[in-house]
């Protein structure tokens, strides 16, 4: 079943985006070299770049169409975003940094919710310490699950291991791929890195200037 739809056209710059793919559950992952474009395209997906033209469905919802005249707001597409840094607020706890995207957007709380997400990515020894506290890994494990507990359609992942050594990288990456194969929520995910796509794509996208050349497995990274 397709639950994404992405026909988007935007100039920015010197620089054009002209992207077409679809995407299904598991995690589709647009691949190709700093500049090709892929945060430019998950950026419209969140809402927090418009393209100049074309339409963005998701799960049977528009979320953009310039020929319908559409542009849902970001708060109402329900999509997680876990940046490449984290964001997260160095003042709260974990803890209050978890439950800070439902409190903001008004959502009830969910103790069950809670309890999965802090298992499925293991912090729970770490709620009641503040971010300055955390190695990097730690960090983007709390990233992701701030955005899981806002019980989001789809996550939007942009290169959330860039900033972390080898080692790090390594220790993050089996969280993922639970999160893939156990959270149920369907994930965009941008990289760069070959081995990480291995590890983490059900589908590849492969962009390069601002284009998609390719769609399909892990076996177009050629490697």
């Amino acid at each position: 079943m397709t639950m994404l739809v992405v026909e988007v056209e935007k100039k920015l710059g010197e620089f054009s985006v002209n992207a077409l793919f679809a995407s299904e559950a598991g995690a589709t992952v647009l691949f190709g070299p700093s500049g090709a474009g892929k945060t430019s395209i998950i950026n419209m997906i969140a809402g927090l770049l418009n393209p100049d033209r074309g339409k963005i469905v998701l799960d049977g919802d528009v979320l953009f169409d310039t020929d319908k005249r559409i542009e849902m707001p970001v708060w109402q597409r329900r999509v997680g975003y876990v940046f490449q840094e984290g964001r997260l607020f160095p003042h709260l706890s974990i803890k209050h940094n978890l439950t800070y995207g439902r409190w903001m957007g008004g959502y009830p709380d969910d103790p069950a919710a809670f309890v999965h997400a802090v298992e499925l990515l293991d912090i729970g020894h770490l709620l009641d310490r503040r971010p300055g506290k955390l190695s990097g890994g730690e960090r983007q494990r709390v990233a992701v699950g701030r955005a899981l507990l806002m019980k989001p359609r789809l996550l939007l992942l942009d290169e959330p291991l860039a900033s972390l050594d080898a080692g790090r990288k390594d220790d993050i990456l089996p969280y993922l791929e639970r999160l893939r194969d156990e959270a149920k929520v369907p994930m965009i995910y941008v990289s760069h890195d070959p081995a990480e796509v291995k590890r983490i794509a059900t589908r590849v996208v492969r962009l390069e200037a601002g284009q998609v050349v390719a769609t399909g497995g892990p076996e177009l990274l050629g490697v």
